[in-house]
C-alpha cells in the first residue's frame, strides 16, 4: 500500500469529492464570471475539516501533513474543480504557515507554552487573532511578496518598514496578490533596512488600516474565480505585535515555506493533466467523425496513451519528493525538478486535450478550456520554470 493511498486518505479523497460535487460544481461557472468565490465557501470547507488540513489541531487546524494537503488539492481538481479554485479557497496555505512556525506549533502537538517551553506573546496573539479565525472560515488571508518591479527577486524587496515606537511605518506596493481583494489581512514581506538590502521581516497588515489601499482587480488569462489585486502602503502604521517572529528573519521564513508552495503547484499541474486526460478519453469515446468514434483511431489512442503516461509519471515523481519533504529531508533541488516535471506534463497534456476536443474545446462551455487557461500560471507562480532551472543547476554544482 502506498503511503498516499491509506484507508484514511481514501476517506479524505471521498470527502473532498463529495464537497466538490455538492458545493462547487453547480456554481463554478458563475464564480468564474464573478471573478471570486463566495466567503461562505470558506466556512463550509472549514466545517468539513478541509480548510484546516495540514495545520495542527493546536492552532485550530484539522491535523494531517503535507501529503494530506496534496490529496485534497489533487482530488479537488480531479473531481471537476480547478487550480483557480485551489488558489482562491486555500490562499491561507501561503498566508498562515509563517505564523504557525513562528509560534512553535507542530503537527499533532501543542503550542510551545503547553509543552513547557516559552511562547512569544506576540506570536501567540497572531495565532488567536488570525490563524484560528482563518481556519474556521471566518477570515481570509493573503500573502504579499511580489512587487511591481521585483519579479522573482525576493531579496530585492523595496517595501520598507521603519520602526517608530510600538509600530512600524510601512511604505511601498505589492502586485499579483492572490485573494488580495477579499483578504481581511495580508502577511506582508517588508524591508527593515534600506530598500533591496535583503533584510526582510514579515508583518500582518489588516485591511482597513489607514494608508493601506487595495487597488484595481487585475484581469487575468486564467484563474478567473481567484481574485488578484495590487496593494499600496502609504505611511501605514502596523503594531510591532503584528510582526511574525524576530525582525530580519523574513527571508529565511519565506524560503523555508517555498517547498510546500511549489509542491502544491506541482500537484495542481499533474492533477490538471490527469483531469484533462479523463475529459479527453470521455470525449473521444463519445464523439464520432466519419461514422466512427474518435477513440477507434490508432493515432488518437496513441495520443491519449502518451498523455496518460506523462500525467501519471509526473504524479509519481511529485509524490516521491513530497514524501521526502514530509520526512524532513532538505530536497530543494528535487522540489524544483518536481515542479518543472509536473508543469511540463500539464502544458503538453492540456494542449493535446483541447486539440482533441476540436472546436468545442475552444468554447467557455468546455471544462477543458478552463484548464487550458488556468494551467499557464503554474510555470510562473511560486518561482518560474527558469528560476527552478537555476536551482536545479546549482544543485548539480554548476
Amino acid at each position: 500500500m502506498s503511503i498516499v493511498d491509506t484507508p484514511e486518505r481514501r476517506q479524505l479523497r471521498e470527502l473532498t469529492r463529495a464537497f466538490v460535487t455538492r458545493e462547487v460544481l453547480p456554481h463554478l461557472d458563475d464564480w468564474e464570471r464573478a471573478g471570486e468565490v463566495p466567503r461562505a465557501l470558506h466556512a463550509t470547507a472549514a466545517k468539513l475539516g478541509l480548510l484546516g488540513i495540514g495545520f495542527p489541531e493546536s492552532v485550530g487546524g484539522s491535523g494531517g501533513d503535507l501529503l494530506d494537503s496534496i490529496i485534497v488539492t489533487e482530488e479537488l481538481i480531479r473531481s471537476g474543480g480547478s487550480s483557480g479554485l485551489v488558489a482562491a479557497l486555500f490562499t491561507h496555505g501561503i498566508a498562515l504557515p509563517h505564523m504557525v512556525a513562528a509560534a512553535g506549533a507542530r503537527t499533532g502537538g501543542s503550542l510551545g507554552g503547553r509543552l513547557g517551553g516559552t511562547l512569544p506573546s506576540a506570536d501567540d496573539g497572531l495565532i488567536e487573532r488570525y490563524v484560528r479565525p482563518t481556519l474556521a472560515g471566518t477570515m481570509i488571508g493573503a500573502l504579499a511578496i511580489t512587487e511591481p518591479d521585483g519579479g522573482s527577486d525576493v531579496a530585492g524587496i523595496r517595501t520598507t518598514a521603519r520602526r517608530d515606537g510600538d509600530h512600524y511605518v510601512v511604505n511601498g506596493s505589492k502586485t499579483y496578490i492572490t485573494s488580495g481583494h477579499r483578504a481581511d489581512f495580508v502577511t506582508t514581506a517588508v524591508c527593515t533596512d534600506f530598500p533591496g538590502s535583503g533584510e526582510l521581516t514579515l508583518l500582518v497588515i489588516d485591511k482597513g488600516s489607514p494608508g493601506f489601499t487595495v487597488g484595481r482587480r487585475l484581469e487575468k488569462l486564467g484563474w478567473h474565480c481567484s481574485d488578484t489585486a495590487e496593494l499600496s502602503f502609504v505611511d501605514v502604521r502596523v503594531p510591532v505585535a503584528n510582526r511574525i517572529g524576530a525582525e530580519n528573519t523574513g527571508f529565511l521564513a519565506i524560503m523555508q515555506h517555498f517547498a510546500a508552495e511549489r509542491l502544491s503547484l506541482a500537484t495542481q499541474a499533474y492533477a490538471t493533466a490527469q483531469r484533462c486526460v479523463e475529459l479527453a478519453v470521455r470525449w473521444c469515446r463519445d464523439r464520432e467523425t466519419f461514422g466512427r468514434p474518435l477513440a477507434s483511431r490508432q493515432l488518437v489512442r496513441h495520443r491519449l496513451a502518451e498523455m496518460h503516461t506523462r500525467a501519471e509519471a509526473a504524479r509519481s515523481y511529485v509524490h516521491e519528493v513530497a514524501i521526502r519533504v514530509a520526512a524532513g529531508e532538505p530536497v530543494v533541488t528535487e522540489v524544483a525538478m518536481a515542479k518543472n516535471v509536473a508543469v511540463a506534463a500539464c502544458d503538453q497534456v492540456v494542449d493535446q486535450a483541447l486539440q482533441l476536443h476540436g472546436g468545442f474545446g475552444y468554447l467557455r462551455d468546455a471544462e477543458v478550456e478552463r484548464h487550458y487557461r488556468d494551467a499557464r500560471i503554474l510555470g510562473i507562480g511560486g518561482g518560474t520554470t527558469e528560476i527552478m532551472n537555476e536551482i536545479i543547476a546549482k544543485g548539480m554544482g554548476l
